[in-house]
């Protein structure tokens, strides 16, 4: 499906790894710490308890189909959670989605997911822009690291827990739509994703994107830019926080996802390490589908193509759930 041709690029280290397909499909997640598990379930329990608050705002402005409302819930750590629902101009609302973010979060919804009859949700994430979390820094590469020594408090952990709360609120939105709900998530979204999605018994389906935090030791030895060089910064720093890093693995994660998944994932990342990403993809314990991009969070001339047929085969994989 991607483009073989070599790809441009003015980075100091190759984007690839020196990783081919056949490599990429043999990289393995590593162990999970003893109380993997006990971990996130304590964690979705307590998620779990924070009572429901939603407040809608009709933005008074329909496009593409959609008609768009301006939405916050509360999550856990009294973090306000902002973000946008997208429901359908005309038709039944017959399915839900709830669609995680990059690194940096969103300035507005995507308005082109090849879904109809469905409630889009799309939250932003505690410390972005959008839902800022003092003294969380909305720079990724600050972000990435607030409290990353405290397991308990390291905010990929909260933002999980958004997550989770986005079900939540899109399930006491939509009620009939148990059953029904989907997960998208891109980059920083799939990464977040993978680790919520273990715990989470009300999702059926779900897409992950060029997804980071796979497989955390060999993510550290693999030359990136953007937030992951902050972390393999800090690291050298403090080595022990590699200790807190292994319950925040979302190859170690993906072993206990037994829904279906589709991924797309690039062979060629200066961001988010190709490793990294077949990482969760191998790893993933239920059925799984794989779309290969030419490269991810980089400019190519296959781009637009790749993307269109991304969509096609989105719409197939969602199609009755």
């Amino acid at each position: 499906m991607s483009d073989k041709r070599p790809l441009r690029h003015n980075y100091s280290f190759d984007p690839s790894h020196g990783y081919d397909r056949e490599a990429l499909l043999q990289v393995d997640a590593p162990g999970e710490p003893a109380d993997f598990a006990a971990f996130w379930r304590q964690r979705r329990a307590r998620a779990m308890r924070v009572p429901s608050s939603i407040r809608l705002r009709d933005l008074g402005w329909d496009e593409a189909g959609w008609r768009i409302f301006e939405l916050r819930y509360l999550s856990t750590d009294d973090a306000v959670i902002r973000g946008w629902l997208l429901i359908p101009e005309h038709g039944r609302i017959k399915r839900g989605f709830v669609v995680g973010h990059g690194y940096g979060g969103r300035e507005a919804p995507d308005l082109e997911l090849p879904f109809r009859n469905a409630a889009l949700l799309f939250p932003v994430l505690r410390g972005m822009r959008h839902s800022p979390f003092p003294p969380a820094s909305p720079e990724p590469q600050w972000h990435v690291l607030h409290h990353i020594q405290d397991r308990d408090h390291y905010i990929i952990g909260g933002c999980v827990e958004d997550t989770w709360l986005a079900i939540s609120t899109l399930l006491r939105l939509y009620p009939s739509l148990e059953g029904h709900i989907g997960y998208l998530g891109l980059s920083f979204g799939g990464g977040v994703g993978a680790l919520a999605l273990p715990w989470e018994d009300r999702v059926c389906r779900a897409h992950l994107n060029v997804p980071t935090f796979g497989n955390q030791r060999l993510r550290l030895r693999l030359q990136s830019q953007g937030s992951a060089s902050s972390v393999q910064q800090f690291v050298e720093k403090h080595p022990a926080v590699i200790n807190n890093l292994d319950y925040f693995d979302a190859a170690v994660a993906a072993g206990r996802i037994t829904i279906p998944v589709h991924c797309a994932l690039a062979g060629f990342d200066p961001y988010v390490a190709p490793a990294g990403q077949y990482a969760i993809y191998n790893a993933l314990a239920g059925p799984r589908q794989l779309f290969e991009l030419t490269a991810g969070h980089h400019p190519y001339l296959a781009r637009k193509r790749e993307e269109a047929s991304l969509r096609k085969q989105l719409r197939s994989f969602f199609k009755g759930m």
